[in-house]
């Protein structure tokens, strides 16, 4: 292959973190979520009802990942697969739009909800395999760094679109820039900020077709007879053989647990900032281009330090500075900042805030970047897109106990703040088990097992 076709197959793969991140910062996080909190009114209700619905999408990611990713790696030309998988993403974000205010129906809101995020993971599952594939081991974590950085860009540049040409404020019917919202959307009936679901879709649509066009599998083959069967038996055969790869069974465990707090922060940031600060949605969208900046310019910077220190000591970094800001999150209100009382009507907590999603965005972006280049050190390189479904596993195998918890902690208390604690104990499991994680896998092991 020359080098011209490589450079045009990675910034292919580039493209799926540019066309799909827009699903987990305008629906997910910072401008879908608070619109449920506006329509609800009740911050603590619109958490849990948030945590229910998401834990829900959570499970059945967890049940079927691994499933189909082995299949993936058997039956073969796993294009195919992300071509399914787009469609659910693609049909399940611009049912979103159907959030009237007057006539909300939250059953199939969040249905068409959990159908997108359900296609947006898988897809995002059979993508992440090919990252091997892209370049040799020491530039995989650059290359990965790079399309998370490249990622978060497209997300900012869809939230600003957003910002200023759609989201109408319940106030003034205006968008941030003072406009009405484009296309003759009816202010009064929230269609500016319903649009966020069709935004969303169309997005993908358009900007996944250079990945389509460049990226082809390299390992794409005919099924052969019995492949679902022999699918299923080779993943049994992965999960029963995970005792003999202590490395990968430490580091599936402790991702569970860091990747699983680290969702319930951007998954709960935009409705505990619109129920405890009381935010609007502008205001959230704004805290939305703070963290997205500071997550680009800090993935690609983790790329780069991936690449000279290896994954490992830059997970335990990130995953320390979450938890400071855990904590913090957990001292701020609108009348306090770490305990201390504040003025009526001080910026204080607004500033507090800011500075938390900063440092989310920062350590996160780093965070999720390096944390795919580790698994393809722990990983079984025959096997790359069922270890990415393991991945997938481990990531949502507990992904409905953040919100989950989040949502019953809430409930039982009455308050967000108390509500998003659970996130500081994920963080330091996952935290104490990246301990047992050895830098650079165990290949010999994957070897002997070939």
């Amino acid at each position: 292959m020359t080098v011209g076709n490589v450079r045009k197959r990675i910034w292919g793969w580039y493209f799926f973190d540019w066309a799909s991140q827009p699903f987990a910062t305008l629906l997910i996080t910072f401008i879908f979520g608070p619109y449920i909190k506006e329509i609800l009114k009740d911050g603590a209700q619109a958490q849990a009802v948030w945590g229910f619905g998401v834990g829900a999408a959570g499970i059945a990611i967890a049940i079927l990942a691994p499933i189909l990713g082995a299949m993936a790696d058997t039956t073969g030309n796993r294009g195919r697969w992300i071509w399914g998988f787009s469609v659910m993403y693609v049909l399940g974000s611009y049912g979103l739009w159907y959030a009237h205010p007057d006539h909300f129906n939250l059953a199939l809101v969040m249905t068409s909800f959990a159908v997108g995020m359900i296609g947006m993971e898988f897809a995002t599952i059979f993508t992440n395999s090919m990252l091997p594939d892209l370049g040799p081991r020491e530039e995989v974590g650059k290359i990965s760094g790079n399309g998370w950085a490249f990622g978060y860009v497209g997300g900012l540049l869809a939230l600003i679109i957003m910002l200023a040409f759609f989201a109408d404020s319940p106030v003034t019917g205006k968008t941030f820039i003072g406009l009405d919202p484009v296309f003759g959307l009816d202010a009064t009936t929230r269609e500016g900020t319903r649009a966020v679901g069709p935004l969303t879709a169309i997005w993908y649509v358009v900007f996944m077709i250079p990945f389509f066009l460049f990226v082809r599998d390299p390992n794409a083959k005919k099924a052969p007879k019995g492949a679902i069967r022999a699918a299923l038996h080779d993943l049994g055969r992965t999960l029963k053989g995970l005792p003999q790869h202590p490395s990968l069974s430490a580091y599936l465990a402790s991702s569970m647990l860091y990747r699983d707090a680290l969702n319930g922060m951007y998954v709960f940031g935009g409705i505990y900032a619109a129920g405890v600060l009381g935010w609007s949605v502008q205001q959230t969208g704004i805290f939305g281009l703070v963290s997205i900046i500071f997550g680009a310019l800090f993935a690609w910077l983790g790329g780069k330090m991936d690449m000279r220190f290896g994954p490992r000591p830059v997970i335990v970094g990130s995953i320390l500075a979450l938890v400071a800001v855990s904590f913090l999150t957990v001292m701020i209100s609108r009348d306090a900042v770490l305990f201390m009382p504040v003025a009526e009507g001080s910026k204080l907590p607004d500033l507090a805030f800011m500075f938390v999603g900063a440092v989310i965005g920062a350590a996160g972006g780093i965070l999720q970047s390096a944390s795919r280049t580790m698994l393809v050190r722990q990983a079984n390189p025959a096997r790359m897109t069922e270890a990415f479904g393991l991945y997938a596993l481990a990531g949502k195998a507990t992904s409905f106990i953040a919100p989950l918890s989040i949502g019953i902690v809430t409930h039982i208390t009455g308050s967000q703040q108390i509500g998003v604690s659970p996130l500081i104990v994920l963080f330091l499991a996952g935290l104490f088990l990246i301990r047992f994680v050895a830098k650079d896998g165990d290949p010999q092991a994957w070897s002997n097992a070939s």
